[in-house]
């Protein structure tokens, strides 16, 4: 371990692919940096999904609608969104541990900023420059996992991206719950104590990454990569699956309180001790969804999840229609789980894809490894942009439902198309089987000659 120009613990050597190097020392590092990414970006997906809460608060005397509001949310989650491609590179240019350190103490700044305005009177325009703030806490995501990725070999990729993942996620239920707390116990018109639990602990984990991350010197950023991603086509059709599955999970997150709100008539209170449960139960799949994948493959735990996905959907219309509380809240929790399962399933599939990429190029060995984790690595901030750019979708097809029909169905029935039509691409591009030469394939002992089938 050694300093690098810019300061702070910079490791000079990492080759997590070395069984020997992996044993003696590597996993105890990389396991210790995962816990402590974990805790930064856990803090970053709370501020991200703020408003989500925030407006449980905004009563009647705030003057804002249901549109209104949903397009509150909805610009939270397009700045976090748009934000995480450059996060992404920011990990190789600045060091893991050094921007870890900086992207948590950025979130002072849109909780600062909520605590400052949250209150009857202020104008919209207002709440809307404050909501777009909190999209830094989005890009967090994006570094955190292209940080993580580097630190472990491809066959503990699944099970370690999705625990990055799943505990980050987990900030959204977190989050909600402290809501729930403060509407409990305070009462609704009291939105700056929630604010005041979240300073701290911002402050907290900039501190742990300071102290206990570290920085990886043979991480570049490597435009040549950037732009080999960029032009593959599995980049996009990556990119098209996680809008099904991550854009989902955020979108479901920030609106799920909302619509429990105006559709069914839950009060700031009913609908926060019912918004915390399904983003929770999606948190924690997560890391189960990249250990399956591990063992049977990406693709298949993929395809499954979104069959699965749009059965729960159709429950959630029949509930929509029939007005049917309980019947919405099953279907809808479902919804959650099943994408916090495919969640971890796609993102296991990308390194695996590019594996394949390299073996289909005669590569083997080392040689493969380093150019899937050449190629997922610039992938990976691409990918994680457009998905979250799937919860804007989700909330504006809300906003546009209410505004015309009064409830969310007419989205529903649209989130039950694209379900279909990501079932339809995962089995068509990865587990058809070609009638004549297979396409090269990819998981954690990939072979050359083998199909996609085994992404």
């Amino acid at each position: 371990m050694g300093r690098g120009s810019s300061g702070g613990r910079w490791i000079e050597r990492w080759d997590p692919e070395d069984e020997v190097f992996w044993a003696e020392q590597g996993e105890r590092i990389a396991r210790r940096n995962l816990v402590f990414s974990v805790l930064s970006e856990h803090i970053g997906f709370s501020i991200w999904t703020l408003w989500s809460v925030m407006v449980l608060f905004m009563g009647p005397e705030y003057g804002i609608d249901p549109a209104g509001k949903f397009f509150l949310i909805g610009t939270a989650t397009l700045v976090g969104a748009v934000i995480r491609v450059p996060y992404t590179f920011a990990v190789a240019r600045f060091g893991g541990r050094n921007w870890t350190v900086f992207s948590a103490l950025m979130l002072l700044l849109p909780t600062g900023a909520a605590y400052a305005v949250m209150e009857p009177g202020t104008s919209y325009g207002t709440f809307l420059v404050v909501a777009a703030l909190t999209g830094v806490g989005g890009g967090n995501f994006a570094s955190s996992m292209t940080n993580i990725n580097a630190f472990f070999p491809l066959r503990k990729k699944g099970w370690a991206l999705g625990l990055n993942a799943g505990g980050g996620n987990i900030g959204v239920p977190v989050v909600q719950l402290v809501g729930l707390l403060v509407i409990g116990t305070a009462g609704a018109a009291h939105p700056r104590l929630v604010l005041g639990v979240y300073l701290p602990l911002i402050v907290l984990a900039a501190l742990c990454a300071a102290l206990y991350m570290d920085n990886l010197a043979p991480v570049k950023n490597d435009t040549g990569a950037a732009k080999e991603a960029v032009r593959d086509p599995h980049t996009w059709i990556m990119s098209f699956l996680y809008i099904g599955t991550f854009g989902s999970f955020i979108g479901y997150s920030f609106a799920f309180g909302l619509v429990l709100q105006t559709q069914f008539g839950r009060t700031p209170l009913q609908a926060a001790s019912l918004t915390f449960v399904g983003p929770l139960l999606g948190s924690l799949i997560r890391p189960v969804g990249g250990s399956l994948a591990d063992r049977f493959g990406g693709a298949r735990i993929t395809l499954w999840t979104f069959a699965g996905m749009a059965a729960a959907t159709g429950t959630v219309i029949y509930a929509s229609v029939a007005e049917s509380l309980a019947v919405f809240l099953v279907g809808f929790i479902a919804l959650f789980v099943l994408s916090g399962l495919g969640n971890g399933s796609t993102y296991k599939m990308i390194p695996a894809i590019f594996k394949a990429k390299a073996l289909a190029k005669g590569m083997a060995g080392e040689a493969a490894e380093a150019y899937g984790r050449r190629l997922s690595g610039a992938a990976m901030g691409l990918i994680g942009a457009v998905g979250a750019l799937g919860g804007l979708a989700i909330n504006l097809a809300f906003r546009q439902s209410f505004l015309t029909v009064g409830t969310g169905t007419g989205a529903f029935v649209a989130f039950l198309l694209s379900y279909a039509v990501c079932f339809t691409v995962t089995w068509a591009v990865y587990l058809r089987r070609p009638a004549a030469t297979p396409a090269p394939v990819a998981s954690a002992e990939a072979k050359p000659q083998l199909s996609y089938a085994e992404v």
